[in-house]
């Protein structure tokens, strides 16, 4: 079989969406309702059955990186067991679904197949779900995929720096201001030219380090594009905290009135920025 590792968070949506509806659709019709849904559900749940294959298939293809991410072997894992039993039930859904077909002048078996595939389906979607939420657990906690998925160099770097900077920002929101100075410093070095990122240095300088002049020297010599407003606003406000640890809350307000007739849509940051000074 062809290479589809690149292509399984696509096929799964397929499989969620397509089950999902499909199921939902199958439930419908055996209440004798609405009955262009009993078709419409056989479709839905016999391709849904055949994205199952696929997503399985493209799954085992792309495991490989993401289980050798340290501590991740057991997750992915357990996410490749459920995607296998999603598979395997949907593929007895889609049984039902045929057989149905091939006794549907026999009007009483047909309604018996339709009701054990919707009960079916219903288990499937359940065992779905729950393959789904690994999948997120794998990507989102474990990072499998994240940044690796292209192969490109330049993605995993962008791993990196995204690692470096949210790890420092959970180092300093635990107390560890040693630890994040330490990983922001290894982000400069990461990414020497990034404006964003020397505002994060100049952050930490007055966070990590307490030390407000140097930040202060640090934004003095730190150039931000005036087209960015983005980062115009966040130095400013850096500026606006820096002045106020050197105890100049005059100037501080001054710095953040200035932003306020500059930037009157970003009215509420400002605010509350001034609101700190207060």
């Amino acid at each position: 079989m062809p290479d589809i590792a690149p292509f399984h968070p696509q096929i799964v949506h397929f499989v969620v969406a397509l089950g999902f509806v499909g199921v939902l659709l199958r439930l419908i019709s055996i209440t004798g309702r609405a009955a262009w849904t009993r078709p419409a559900a056989t479709v839905l749940i016999l391709v849904a059955a055949a994205a199952s294959v696929a997503a399985v298939q493209s799954g085992v293809q792309a495991h490989g990186p993401a289980e050798r991410v340290p501590g991740a072997r057991e997750a992915v894992h357990e996410h490749e067991e459920l995607g296998e039993r999603t598979r395997n039930l949907f593929l007895v859904v889609a049984a039902l679904e045929i057989a149905a077909l091939a006794v549907r002048r026999r009007e009483r078996l047909a309604r018996g197949m339709l009701i054990a595939s919707a009960f079916g389906g219903v288990a499937a979607c359940v065992v779905l779900y729950e393959a789904a939420e690994h999948g997120g657990a794998v990507v989102y906690s474990y990072a499998g995929g994240v940044g690796i998925r292209s192969g490109d160099n330049e993605d995993v770097h962008r791993l990196l720096v995204a690692g470096l900077y949210h790890q420092a920002r959970v180092a300093r929101e635990e107390g560890r201001r040693d630890e994040a100075d330490r990983l922001i410093q290894e982000l400069v070095r990461q990414v020497p030219d990034d404006p964003a990122v020397a505002l994060l240095m100049a952050e930490s300088l007055l966070l990590d380090r307490q030390d407000p002049q140097s930040a202060r020297m640090a934004l003095i010599a730190l150039a931000v594009p005036e087209d960015n407003e983005r980062l115009v606003l966040r130095k400013g406000v850096l500026q606006s905290e820096v002045l106020a640890a050197l105890g100049e809350r005059d100037s501080a307000r001054a710095v953040l009135q200035d932003l306020k007739q500059r930037f009157p849509r970003a009215e509420r940051m400002i605010g509350e920025a001034l609101q700190k000074l207060e």
